[in-house]
């Protein structure tokens, strides 16, 4: 009987006998991971090979994403931050809480008699509201209230201009995986602050009209090397100067830790989108102390939440 001319390695026929070892397919890797481990485990050296599958997935044909930048799983509560001079959650002024239609899940554009439209890069946001006082089960039937500046650093219903706009701000019910996912645009990097989003935390819908009843308020933090590439698209072009001015250890939020349960994951590119994702652990055992928004609200005031440009 002719014996198979296909090449082998340690032993097994390589599936595909025209790559390198490390382009066999994660199957392949597999094994010869587990054989390895096998053999050093005696010698307390097993953790030394556990990059190999991941090094031969990573050098294999399939494609990867244009973007991709990731953040370590949450592992305690997301920390309170300030709503910021802007929240329009009636704690300082304007109140879109209390507006018909303020529950969707695609917040580009102004709804009720409002018709503005935000343009830029299309951005998805999805978090995963997690229940600490549950042993971190899905907290389902949270209200998750959130919004955040245009492409221009402008935020609506304060900015000079856009008053009377109401868009980029929105609420969702969280499903019963405690996720809730909203349609929008990549935000602006403005003049003082690290590129963030806003959101607060409900315990139910019906409590949205009452800032003072959020359970949790904080911000999501973006990945320097996506708002890069966010940033040299047309309509962003002074957020690429402010973006230089700061990082995350002098921001007056994200400084003290640098977003460490805060940045957002991200993936896509530019041409169809990126989809932001974070998990947030809320414990209703401990007494909010984030929230606040400053008095009055006029762009260029100031505060914590940083001042946006007036246009």
């Amino acid at each position: 009987m002719s014996q198979d001319p296909r090449p082998t390695y340690e032993g097994r026929q390589l599936p595909r006998p025209d790559e390198e070892v490390v382009d066999q397919g994660l199957g392949f890797d597999l094994t010869t991971l587990a054989n390895r481990r096998h053999v050093l485990r005696g010698f307390g050296l097993g953790a030394a090979v556990l990059g190999l599958a991941a090094c031969g997935s990573n050098s294999s044909s399939e494609s990867t994403p244009a973007a991709s930048s990731t953040s370590s799983a949450a592992t305690g509560e997301i920390p309170d931050e300030t709503a910021g001079p802007y929240p329009g959650d009636g704690s300082n002024g304007p109140d879109v809480l209390e507006q018909s239609g303020v529950v969707r899940s695609d917040i580009r554009s102004s709804f009720g008699t409002a018709s503005g439209t935000a343009q830029g890069v299309p951005m998805t946001l999805e978090l995963t509201i997690l229940d600490m006082a549950n042993s971190d089960a899905p907290f389902k039937d949270v209200a998750v209230y959130v919004w955040h500046c245009d492409r221009e650093g402008r935020y609506s219903l304060y900015t000079e201009g856009i008053t009377d706009q109401n868009y980029l701000r929105g609420v969702q019910i969280a499903d019963d995986s405690g996720k809730v996912k909203f349609t929008s645009i990549f935000p602006a990097c403005y003049s003082g602050r690290w590129p963030h989003i806003h959101f607060e935390v409900y315990s139910g819908q019906a409590d949205i009209t009452d800032s003072t009843k959020a359970i949790a308020t904080s911000q999501v933090a973006l990945p320097k090397d996506v708002c890069d590439k966010v940033y040299a698209t047309t309509g962003y072009s002074s957020s690429v100067s402010n973006l230089s001015q700061i990082s995350l250890s002098s921001d007056n939020v994200f400084g003290d830790d640098s977003a460490a349960l805060q940045m957002g994951a991200v993936s896509g590119d530019v041409t169809k989108g990126f989809a932001v994702t974070l998990t947030v652990k809320v414990d209703t055992t401990t007494t909010p102390s984030g929230g606040s928004a400053p008095g009055g609200g006029a762009p260029g005031g100031g505060g914590p939440g940083g001042a946006p440009p007036s246009r």
